[in-house]
Order: structure tokens, then sequence, then C-alpha cells
């Protein structure tokens, strides 16, 4: 049983400290671009696991130890994250 990636807002944003649910993985497996909002996320173990909404293959992995956060990006080609317009 999965939930939407919307459950990565606070574990993300703590450890990136931008809105990360808007910004748009493209996963190794398929080429799919999606939001971080609709991969399909699993919480059952220490941390959570995100899959590709299209071929379930993994796109990142994070957990957070009491020291820590770790961000497994391996399955992702590249994540797009909206930035505020400068100066």
């Amino acid at each position: 049983m999965h939930v939407d990636g919307n459950v990565l807002a606070g574990p993300l944003s703590e450890a990136l400290g931008v809105e990360i649910t808007l910004a748009t993985t493209t996963c190794v497996g398929c080429g799919r671009s999606d939001a971080v909002a609709s991969l399909h996320v699993y919480t059952g173990g220490p941390g959570v696991v995100a899959r590709c909404p299209g071929c379930t293959s993994v796109v990142l992995r994070y957990v957070r130890t009491t020291t820590a956060g770790y961000l497994d990006l391996r399955g992702t080609i590249a994540l797009r994250v909206a930035l505020p317009v400068g100066p």
C-alpha cells in the first residue's frame, strides 16, 4: 500500500530547505517526468521509498537518523526545483 508524494513534504523540506513536492523528477527506469507529489511512496520501513507511478522503479529513498538525513537519488535522472527569480 502506498501514499502519494505529499508525505515527503516535511522530511525532504527539512533536508533540502525547499518545498519539494512541486519539484519534478525524471525516472531512470522509463524517463517519465512527474512532480514529487505524484510519486508512490512506501513508508513501512525505517525510511521512505518513492517509486515511479509509470514503471514502479525506485526514484528516491530517504531516511533520517537522530543526527543526519540520507537522501538517495540514484533512480532519478534529474530533480528540477523551481527557484524564486533573482534580483
